[in-house]
This record gives structure tokens, C-alpha cells and sequence, in this order.
């Protein structure tokens, strides 16, 4: 499972990048049954598998962010899983930057690649790149940061609104990661946000042979799935993992700490709930969570994407999806 990724670095393909041809892409909201259907498109085309989930890249949390096992990792090729520490921010900038290193090669010589995860912006960078922001020194970060624990969102909103009126009215009142975002780029670079996101690099994807799936599932079943999923990982050894990271003494404020289950499940480990309550406020969350995936890709993936509301068909869709690559 994952949380949205707001506060990141921004970069497009190197120019010279040959765009990456039939390729697959795959995304969907937790739960849904992406990795299944990424991997049999990857055993019944020969592809390898990149991991476009922004909790993903994290380690320790294997079970708790439903990484692929290892036994599915050695049997099929997997990259950019777990690969970064949970002390560190990793951003949809950093992501692309590897993809872009990964498939450099592959895109000339014709290899296969499968996309898949729940992170709507890794998409939009793999087909259109992304806005090239200049970086924002650490001191006005840190600043708005404090600005925003101390005065609040809505606050910081009020302040944006009087400064850049277009970024406030396409962010939420309580949205203050986004808030601060647009404000620390704003003095930073002299320029409003949206006058960098206007700025989008090239397509590391070559559009007209890629193929591209969204999962789409009845939203009573997901909600199931969920629930069954979360139980499943608790006996799998999600507390064990949350426990590993608590002894790294992390700040809570990095992405890691605040994957989904990670709050919740730390609350039960330190004391302050009991572990029932933990599970149904991990479910709750984690509904939530899907329901901004599927309103994202609903509204944000066009008509190239073909949507699959049948689960039970994931197999049978690979199969035929393959055999039109």
C-alpha cells in the first residue's frame, strides 16, 4: 500500500532517451490485483517488472506495502523495489531518473517492460515527464515546513491565495504539504508553481505501441479485499516490520513513517491502542486511500487506457493483452 507523493523533485528524461516501445502499463488502487496481472503479462511476454508505487521503493516494509514476495522477484525480473532506505525522501524525480537509467539501454534493443503500481504521477511522468522545478535550497524548506506546524493549512492557503491565486484555487484548504509546496517554489524561484508544471519533458514511453491498463473493480469487493488483505499481512509479519522501524528512531514526518498501517499499527506497538482498533483505523485508511487512486485514475488516465472491472478476468486479460504485443 502507498500514500500520495506531493512534496517531490521534479525532472524529465534526458534528452537523447530513444522512447521505450511496447511497453505495459498497469494501474489501479490497492488491493485490486495489479501485481497478479503484471506478473503473468511478464511471464507470457518475457518483460521485466518496474515498480511505479512511491512506498514501494522502500525497504524494510515488504509485507506492510505488499511488495512482491521473493519468491515472485526470483522467478520473474523486478526493479525498484525496496531499494531505497526509509531514512531517506525518495521522490517521483529520483524514480524517473532510474527508469530513465534502467530502460536507456532497452529501449534500442527492444527489451520488455511492465509498469505497474498505484501511483498515479509515476504514470503521468513515464508518458509525458514531468515539470522541471529547480531545486528549493533546504533553509526555505525547512521555513515553510515550521510555518505550516505553527500557523496550519488553511492559514498558509489564505497566504498562497493572496500570492498566487491560480495554485491556491487547485489545492485543497487543508492540503498543506501541497501548500507549502507551492509556496517555498514561489520564493524560491520567483515564479508561481504552475509556471513550472507547464514545463513538462518528453515521453520516456513511446505512446502509440503502449499498452495501457487501469484496474477499475467493483468498489464492494475492493473494499473486501482490502479488509482480507490487511488481516493477511498482520499474519505475515506486518507488526514485525513496523516494530524493525521504529528501532531506527526515524522522523515521523519522512514517507515511510506515514505509509499506510505504519501510524496505526505503531500506535498498538507503543501502547496507546489495542490491536483491533489499530487493524479497523489501517482498514479505514486504507479504504480511503483507494477511493483518491480511483478518483485519480478516473479522472486524470484518457481514453488510451483500457479500464478491467472484472477481477476474476485479470488471468484471461493478460492473455489476450499479450498477444496483441
Amino acid at each position: 500500500m502507498s500514500v500520495a507523493t506531493s512534496d517531490i523533485e521534479t525532472v524529465s528524461p534526458r534528452d537523447g532517451i530513444v522512447p521505450l516501445r511496447n511497453a505495459t502499463l498497469i494501474a489501479g488502487p490497492t488491493a485490486s490485483g495489479k501485481s497478479l496481472l503484471a506478473l503473468e503479462i511478464a511471464r507470457l511476454t518475457g518483460a521485466q517488472i518496474v515498480n511505479a508505487d512511491s512506498m514501494q521503493v522502500y525497504g524494510v516494509l515488504r509485507v506492510l506495502t505488499a511488495r512482491p514476495s521473493a519468491a515472485e522477484e526470483a522467478g520473474q525480473p523486478h526493479h525498484l523495489y525496496g531499494h531505497v532506505p526509509p531514512s531517506v525522501a525518495h521522490s517521483a524525480g529520483q524514480w524517473l531518473r532510474e527508469v530513465t537509467d534502467l530502460v536507456a539501454g532497452a529501449a534500442a534493443g527492444g527489451g520488455r517492460f511492465v509498469f505497474v503500481g498505484g501511483t498515479g504521477l509515476y504514470f503521468r511522468a513515464l508518458t509525458g515527464g514531468l515539470s522541471e522545478v529547480p531545486p528549493v535550497p533546504p533553509a526555505i524548506r525547512e521555513g515553510w515546513r515550521t510555518r505550516l506546524a505553527s500557523e496550519g493549512a488553511a492559514a498558509l492557503h489564505a497566504l498562497l491565495s493572496a500570492r498566487d491565486a491560480e495554485a491556491a484555487a487547485r489545492i485543497g484548504h487543508a492540503d498543506g504539504q501541497r501548500i507549502i509546496r507551492a509556496l517555498e517554489v514561489l520564493e524560491a524561484t520567483g515564479r508561481p508553481i504552475g509556471h513550472w508544471q507547464a514545463m513538462r519533458g518528453p515521453s520516456l514511453i513511446d505512446p502509440a505501441t503502449a499498452r495501457c491498463l487501469v484496474i477499475a473493480p467493483d468498489r464492494a469487493l475492493l473494499r473486501a479485499r482490502i479488509d482480507a488483505r490487511f488481516d493477511a499481512m498482520v499474519e505475515a509479519g506486518a507488526l514485525e516490520e513496523v516494530r524493525a522501524l521504529l528501532a531506527l528512531g526515524l522522523d515521523p514526518a519522512l514517507p515511510a513513517m506515514k505509509a499506510i498501517g505504519v501510524p496505526e499499527l505503531a500506535g498498538h506497538l507503543l501502547g496507546s491502542t489495542t490491536l483491533e482498533a489499530a487493524l479497523e483505523r489501517a482498514k479505514a485508511a486504507t479504504r480511503q486511500y483507494a477511493k483518491r487512486q480511483e478518483t485519480w485514475f478516473r479522472h486524470q488516465l484518457g481514453p488510451e487506457w483500457h479500464r478491467i472491472t472484472d477481477l476474476q478476468g485479470e488471468v484471461s486479460a493478460a492473455r489476450v493483452f499479450s498477444a496483441t504485443t
